[in-house]
């Protein structure tokens, strides 16, 4: 059975917990540590957003949840990426969770 997007979203979300689990946020510099929270906030947030986007009453309803999500994920991505330039996830990692993102994006 496939998985709806947001079981996608909650699968991707944890996966982004689970890499940054072993990132000591607190030794970061701040810049970093502000980085490391943006991110977090930003899967939760994208994980609502789909949320409201699958148990929206109307079809006005869902076409704004789905451009919030899109906006959301948009953003997640480019702060994954400034992350990147720290090293706080290797480019393999990248491509996975860039690839996770777009594929609910592009369901959207």
């Amino acid at each position: 059975m496939a998985k709806t997007l947001l079981d996608q979203t909650k699968d991707l979300a944890n996966q982004i917990r689970r890499l940054l689990s072993v990132v000591d946020a607190h030794a970061l510099p701040r810049e970093q540590q502000q980085l490391v929270a943006a991110i977090k906030r930003l899967a939760e947030d994208a994980r609502l957003d789909v949320r409201d986007y699958e148990f929206a009453n109307t079809q006005l309803e869902q076409q704004q949840s789905a451009t919030i999500a899109k906006e959301r994920f948009g953003d997640l991505q480019k702060t994954i990426l400034k992350a990147s330039e720290y090293n706080l996830f290797g480019a393999a990692e990248i491509a996975t969770l860039s690839a996770q993102a777009e594929t609910i994006t592009d369901a959207l």
